[in-house]
């Protein structure tokens, strides 16, 4: 027997998937654990393990691989909980990071944020000034030499960090990405010095044009190296002595996998892994099920995430925002509000009922848990609706106090609003629907798509409870609950699901009427980066999957946009379709006519991303079909359900998702208990179970 498990660390449950070549599916959920996230980790593994009827270590003797997903890196620079930083940079350009080449001031901010001129500030610099520091050198645009490194400079510089107490030291120096010889050169100085200190380069984590978002996101990636590489080792040990036999993979945030020990090496790219999880798991599910136009949406314990596939495709972006800093990793384009089930309920300074962004997390967690937490939050309305059963979550292991959960909303949201608890807790319910509807509206509506195309996948603790009011703000008449019994872990699905993802880039910008033979020179090199480092990996693939890409650009414009190249020889008929291709893609994103061909295209970043494709992967078990499409047989009472506070307390049939079979049909309002999440079927809506064991939640 082979396993394949996925293990999705969030900030209040961690969620893992078993998956073995049988065909079985497993979801496991546990309490996660901070500030050590590992144990958490290992709690849910015991619970994988006892599912399956034998010891975690004979589980673990028979796992292909782990793939694990964490928000400890993004949590880290969020927070700014990061250990003390050097950098080391040209002559006379330490100050770019602290200017922020005035992006400092727009990047990451709302439009509300953007027309508070008064209130606006530019962020502070990632870095104290004593700890960034100049070195004698340059290069010119063309990689030359222009003033060599002085190496005593460069000593001198590193030992004033060392001995101010850096624990790392972040290396971009001018042009470097054109030719990398001096930073390697520095690295080399600092290990001569202290052999056991970090250090990042910008020509190995960021090879992009731009000063200061190369250096931004080489010293984020620095200040998240070494945690990740400690917390990745620890926990890489405690599965060794319990007898792991494959390698324990991270996710990263460009949709795939790199092993463990390579990770730490460019740690910025593993920020996004938690959320890039689900949206592969859509594509996979996407492919079984037909579906190429999906809205992929987790509910989790803290966020709400939403993240696009058009034609089979995730939708991807060559940059991200993380604290107003531009960060140059690819990834999968996910969006995200702190609107998760934890989400906290307040009232505003003008009497406004707000929910989130500010989270219970796994400690204390809503009130309704009994570990001490008194504000109330999205689950204890749900637990006063009647959404939630009163015996407690995943099978009754979590139990939940109503009157706990009551107490919270009387004190906080209903006394000070005039209402009674349960019209607050319907007010807190559609508010986190409308909020959650208007994000939907943003990613969807906004990028030039019209959501009556898409299919809605919900997953997450929380997701399926409110998937079909979200889906019904934008126009959505179609959703999925994924998986059945594991879609509140669909993200850790999707790390099980996932391949070895690798990618290379290189700045080198030119007209695109440039030479055929450069850009082929360009993508050689790539190419022959990526293969050296699916080696690295020390996997075996089933296959491996090459794709070219190039960042461009109208003349002088700023908007870049990846356009795809075709593998293999290139001529200046391909060079001039793949302008065509830009062009085309430019008017899909801004609008037909806001091209302006005539002003010239330019290529400014080349990328190669190369797939290893693992030799398992999962396969999702047909359901058995029901003799009727009657799910009386799976229905085991009722109860009284608010899902409109306009209808008020309703009685609704509940049903147990074991006892239901596939084309079984069900007439809301219903309620759906799954050992891990509960799905609500609203009002002129029918639910289907389909051959997988999905929830297909259609709107009349």
């Amino acid at each position: 027997m082979g396993y394949v498990i996925g293990v999705d660390v969030g900030g209040t449950f961690t969620d893992a998937v078993l998956d073995d070549d049988a065909g079985t599916v497993l979801a496991a959920k546990a309490p996660s654990t901070p500030p050590d996230y590992s144990q958490g980790v290992l709690d849910v593994l015991d619970v994988l393990a006892q599912q399956l009827g034998v010891s975690v270590e004979a589980m673990l003797a028979e796992t292909h691989h782990i793939a694990h997903g964490t928000t400890s890196s993004l949590n880290a620079l969020v927070m700014g909980n990061v250990p003390p930083v050097g950098f080391l940079t040209t002559k006379g350009h330490r100050d770019s990071i602290y200017i922020m080449n005035v992006e400092g001031r727009y990047l990451g901010r709302s439009p509300e944020e953007l027309q508070n001129l008064l209130g606006q500030s530019k962020s502070h610099g990632l870095i104290p000034k004593k700890h960034a520091l100049e070195v004698t050198e340059r290069l010119d645009r063309d990689g030359n030499v222009v003033v060599a490194l002085d190496e005593d400079s460069a000593r001198t510089a590193i030992r004033t960090l060392l001995d101010d107490g850096v624990s790392a030291i972040a290396v971009s120096l001018l042009w470097s990405f054109r030719n990398p010889a001096h930073e390697q050169r520095i690295r080399e100085l600092v290990h001569e010095i202290d052999p056991t200190v970090f250090v990042s380069l910008s020509s190995e984590v960021s090879p992009r044009i731009r000063e200061f978002s190369r250096n931004a996101t080489t010293i984020m990636s620095t200040q998240i190296g070494p945690g990740l590489r400690d917390y990745l080792g620890s926990l890489e040990s405690q599965l060794r002595e319990r007898k792991l036999a494959g390698p324990l993979l991270v996710m990263q945030s460009n949709g795939g996998a790199v092993a463990a020990a390579e990770a730490p090496r460019n740690a910025i790219s593993t920020v996004g892994s938690v959320l890039t999880g689900g949206v592969v798991g859509a594509v996979s599910l996407g492919k079984q099920l037909g579906h190429r136009n999906i809205i992929a949406t987790d509910v989790g314990g803290t966020t709400f995430l939403v993240g696009l596939v058009v034609d089979g495709e995730p939708v991807r972006a060559s940059s991200t925002v993380i604290n107003h800093h531009p960060i140059n990793v690819p990834t999968l384009e996910v969006h995200a509000i702190g609107s998760g089930g934890g989400a906290i309920a307040w009232i505003d300074a003008g009497g406004n009922l707000q929910v989130g962004p500010r989270s219970a997390q796994a400690v204390p967690g809503p009130a309704c848990y009994g570990q001490g937490g008194t504000e109330p939050t999205n689950t204890d309305a749900n637990l006063v609706l009647g959404i939630l059963p009163e015996r407690g979550l995943l099978g009754g292991r979590k139990p939940l106090n109503k009157d706990l959960s009551r107490e919270a909303i009387r004190t906080k949201i209903a006394e000070p609003l005039g209402l009674s608890v349960e019209d607050a807790a319907a007010a807190i319910y559609a508010v986190q629907n409308a909020q959650t509807g208007d994000l939907l509206r943003k990613t969807v509506v906004e990028a030039g798509h019209d959501p009556r195309d898409f299919v809605l996948y919900a997953f997450g603790g929380a997701g399926p409870a409110h998937c079909a009011a979200y889906a019904a703000e934008v126009g959505v008449r179609e959703v999925i609950v994924p998986l059945g019994q594991v879609a509140s872990a669909f993200s850790a699905y999707g790390l099980a699901a996932s391949n070895i993802v690798l990618a290379a880039e290189l700045s080198d910008p030119g007209a695109m009427r440039m030479d055929p033979g450069r850009v082929e020179r360009n993508f050689e090199r790539l190419e022959a980066q990526v293969r050296a480092a699916l080696d690295r990996q020390g996997l075996k693939y089933s296959g491996i999957e090459i794709e070219r890409e190039i960042d461009m650009r109208f003349t002088m414009q700023l908007a870049e946009v990846a356009t795809a190249v075709p593998n293999g020889s290139l001529d200046a008929a391909a060079i001039a379709a793949a302008a065509d291709l830009f062009e085309q893609r430019y008017a899909e994103l801004y609008g037909a006519g806001s091209g302006f061909r005539e002003a010239g295209i330019q290529a400014i970043t080349f990328r190669v991303r190369a797939t290893g494709i693992l030799p398992f992967s999962p396969a999702l078990p047909e359901l058995k079909s029901g003799d009727s499409a009657d799910a009386a047989v799976a229905r085991i009472g009722s109860r009284k359900v608010c899902l409109d506070g306009a209808l008020g307390y309703v009685d609704t049939d509940v049903y147990d998702y074991s006892k239901l079979l596939a084309g079984h049909t069900l007439s809301g309002p219903a309620i759906v208990e799954v050992p891990t999440t509960t799905v609500v079927v609203p009002h002129n809506t029918t639910g289907t179970v389909d051959r997988l064991g999905n929830l297909n939640i259609v709107a009349h």
